[in-house]
């Protein structure tokens, strides 16, 4: 290469630069790519690592990095695989507006050592913005009286797209009066008028609706349209008319105030003041119309300002006029028919005309009870009605006539389960939704005397203690009539009898209004055990209705007799005991024997026997037996013993309190001799009368024990067949009465927990008595019991031990 001397200075300059940008292309270099706008997220660009020549493994340990001048977050490259692809959205319109030409100018730095890329990413135009008008409508007024060939210039449409995609075309709707007229040139964007191709005429057409489209060359192509809005002027010569000579409306009789009824169309084809229409109701418009109705002047709106009422007026013919403001005025008239609609809002009416009340609750079937009638205002479905009843009465309703229905007895009346029946009747109508009414009768039932009084049970069993004071109250029945009033009030009175020799009537009373029993006497146990009588309650119905109870009035025992002695003698009367006891005879040896009764019964009647202490306090060389009253020796009498005793035996019986009596033994002391020269003077007598004589101990434990048996028996018997609440006591009856019985040897006692019926039919009662076995008293020792072993055999022979009932 030839460089001349005066450029030399100039081509050591060029030299230089071309040596310094030959060494930058060593160490960089220029990669082109293009990628369209609008690609998604992760579109492939390219493999720019490869492109540059670089290693994937090389990528982050070089710090492999991207850097633009512009937005940096529209491109990113992939440090695993060294692909560059699209990030976020990219348009073109955005980066270049409408230049030509779009790129993305990238630098990629890696280091180590530092090297520096430029690539150029051209971004491609597509066809995504459509042509767009400035307005979305254009509007002209054009005069009727414009010549054909008149031009009237449009305004174009844009595109925001470059090159083919960008390149416009327009087509207009088809019409008799215009046409698209387009002039292009290649300095000049095109310019765009419309055409008049045929006379206007106001009359024939008053307005023109054209549709203007841009197309632009794109694929897909895309189009925007522009409306037209052609006003023609015209001249008044034009009356108003309506569109129809007859408006019929059809309103609901419920519709609100202010409801909308109709809009009158009248059009004038004159325009300005002339085409102004004022609408009016006509002059012969009736009152009720001008009530209910208003029409607005200038829309012709016609609005419900009143109530309508279907039952009331069922239509309305309105005669409307429409003048417009010419001069002179001209008008025209129409007719507006408003139908009302019926609609269910006038529910039943219930009335009830007649009643027969109360009801007897004997009364036949089909027995009326009331009249109705029933009646709806509105007119066909809604005014058809069906009544029903309340379900579970014991009535029905017939119909009688149209809307006439009776009220009658369905089934048998029974005033003791219900006495009173609210029927309610319920008129439905047949619209929907459908109204209803209800009228409620109140139906008494009126009573019958068809129940007797009814005690809580059968018979009674009541406890009295004897010598109960006159006229105390011992029990109350009652009886229970489920009638009402005259019917229900109940009265009792005793069933006579006889009792004995003596009426029913002088032991016992009942008050006839609160069936209070009362004693009118001191009952006595040892006379009478059992007292069994009927009260008979009576109501006070026609014919009258009764019913019998039985009471048994058990005579509780108490502790009202003391011992009676018996007399030593079979023909004796009552005094001391004097026997003859031989000083020869030995420990144990019975010498006399003390005897005595009690009226009473059970622990009352049940008698011990006490020595009394001398008055001296000397040991006596006797005893008695607690039971028996046996009077023995405690050991061999000596001289030294008085030849005359003289014992008190204290007689005592279980009652509460105890009752006693007191025996007087008078002992003489005797030899042997003398006992048996006085033995011999009485010829058998002694022996006789102790023959004669009855352990009347040991009869008595006997008798206690068999009876005691039956009574067990009794009871179990009593108490399988009547297991029931216990009644209400008298005050002279104790419900639980308890009987305790106490002696030096111990502490019995007795609870009664039921009451017992042990008497049978009308005869005298069974003797009930209480059998308690002791034990024997702590000061008796073994040596007493061994001398008296017949008092032991006696009392264990005769009572069980630990016998209860």
């Amino acid at each position: 290469m030839l460089f001349s001397r005066r450029g030399g200075k100039g081509a050591r300059r060029l030299l230089l630069s071309l040596l310094l940008l030959a060494a930058w292309k060593a160490g960089s270099g220029q990669v082109h790519y293009s990628v369209s706008e609008e690609a998604k997220h992760g579109t492939f660009v390219g493999r720019i690592a490869q492109d540059l020549g670089l290693e994937l493994a090389e990528l982050v340990p070089r710090l492999f990095r991207v850097a633009s001048k512009g937005r940096g977050d529209l491109l990113e490259v992939n440090l695993q695989n060294g692909i560059l692809f699209v990030n976020s959205r990219i348009d073109r319109e955005e980066l270049c507006g409408r230049s030509l030409e779009c790129s993305i100018h990238l630098e990629v730095i890696v280091e180590r050592p530092l090297q520096v890329f430029h690539v150029e990413v051209e971004v491609k135009d597509v066809n995504d913005n459509q042509p767009v008008f400035r307005e979305r409508e254009q509007r002209f007024f054009i005069p009727e009286s414009r010549l054909l060939d008149s031009r009237f210039p449009i305004e174009g449409a844009a595109d925001a797209d470059i090159g083919t995609n960008a390149l416009l075309t327009y087509t207009l709707s088809p019409s008799d009066y215009f046409s698209l007229d387009v002039q292009a040139s290649d300095e000049l964007s095109k310019s765009l008028s419309l055409e008049l191709r045929k006379s206007l005429d106001r009359e024939e057409t008053a307005e023109l609706h054209l549709l203007l489209t841009a197309t632009d060359g794109g694929k897909p192509e895309l189009e925007g349209t522009v409306q037209l809005l052609i006003t023609v002027l015209d001249v008044n010569d034009n009356a108003p008319l309506f569109s129809q000579a007859l408006y019929r409306v059809h309103l609901s009789e419920t519709t609100a105030k202010g409801t909308l009824v109709t809009i009158l169309n009248a059009s004038d084809a004159d325009e300005g003041v002339n085409g102004e229409i004022v609408f009016s109701f006509g002059s012969d418009v009736p009152l009720n119309v001008q009530k209910n109705f208003k029409i607005d002047s200038s829309s012709g709106e016609i609005r419900l300002i009143g109530r309508l009422d279907y039952e009331e007026t069922k239509s309305y013919e309105i005669q409307v006029k429409a003048v417009d403001k010419g001069s002179p005025p001209m008008s025209n008239h129409c007719k507006v028919l408003v139908k009302v609609l019926d609609v269910n809002d006038n529910a039943p009416e219930l009335a009830v005309t007649s009643l027969s009340l109360p009801v007897r609750e004997d009364a036949p079937l089909s027995t009326v009870v009331a009249f109705m009638s029933v009646s709806d205002r509105d007119s066909g479905a809604n005014g058809q009605v069906t009544c029903t009843l309340t379900p579970h009465v014991p009535f029905k309703l017939m119909s009688t006539f149209k809307n006439y229905y009776s009220l009658v007895l369905d089934s048998a009346l029974d005033r003791e389960s219900t006495a009173n029946y609210e029927v309610v009747v319920t008129a439905r109508d047949g619209g929907s939704p459908s109204l209803s009414a209800t009228a409620s009768v109140s139906v008494e039932v009126a009573d019958v005397n068809d129940n007797a009084p009814a005690f809580a049970q059968p018979e009674y069993t009541v406890f009295v203690k004897e010598n109960n004071p006159p006229g105390c109250h011992i029990f109350t029945v009652s009886a229970r009539d489920a009638d009402a009033q005259e019917n229900a009030r109940v009265s009792y009175s005793l069933v006579e009898r006889r009792v004995g020799e003596r009426a029913l009537s002088s032991y016992v009373s009942v008050h006839a209004e609160s069936g209070k029993v009362y004693a009118l006497q001191p009952l006595d146990h040892e006379e009478l055990e059992l007292l069994q009588f009927q009260v008979s309650a009576r109501d006070a119905g026609v014919p009258p209705l009764g019913s019998n109870v039985t009471l048994q009035v058990f005579v509780l025992d108490e502790n009202d007799n003391a011992p009676a002695l018996l007399p030593p003698g079979a023909g004796g009367g009552g005094g001391a005991v004097s026997e003859l006891v031989a000083r020869s005879v030995g420990t144990g040896h019975v010498v006399a024997k003390v005897r005595a009764v009690d009226a009473d019964s059970g622990y009352n009647a049940w008698l011990s026997y006490e020595l009394q202490p001398a008055a001296s306090r000397a040991r006596s060389p006797f005893r008695v037996g607690l039971y028996t009253g046996e009077i023995s020796t405690t050991r061999a009498l000596d001289e030294a013993d008085l030849p005359r005793q003289r014992l008190l035996v204290l007689v005592k019986d279980h009652g509460e309190p105890a009752l006693t009596a007191t025996a007087t033994v008078l002992l003489s002391l005797v030899e042997s001799r003398q006992a048996l020269k006085t033995s011999s003077r009485s010829p058998g007598g002694a022996a006789s009368a102790e023959t004669a004589l009855v352990d009347v101990n040991v009869y008595l434990i006997v008798a206690i024990c068999a009876v005691s048996s039956l009574l067990v028996l009794t009871l179990l018997l009593y108490t399988a067949l009547r297991c029931s609440a216990p009644p209400t006591e008298g005050a002279c009856g104790p419900g639980k009465p308890t009987l305790v019985c106490s002696s030096a040897v111990e502490s019995w006692s007795y609870s009664q927990q039921r009451r017992h019926r042990v008497c049978s039919g009308e005869g005298p009662p069974k003797t009930d008595l209480m059998a308690f076995s002791p034990s024997l008293p702590p000061g008796l020792n073994t040596s007493e019991e061994n001398e008296h072993p017949e008092t032991n055999s006696d009392l264990s022979g005769n009572v069980s031990p630990n016998f209860k009932l």
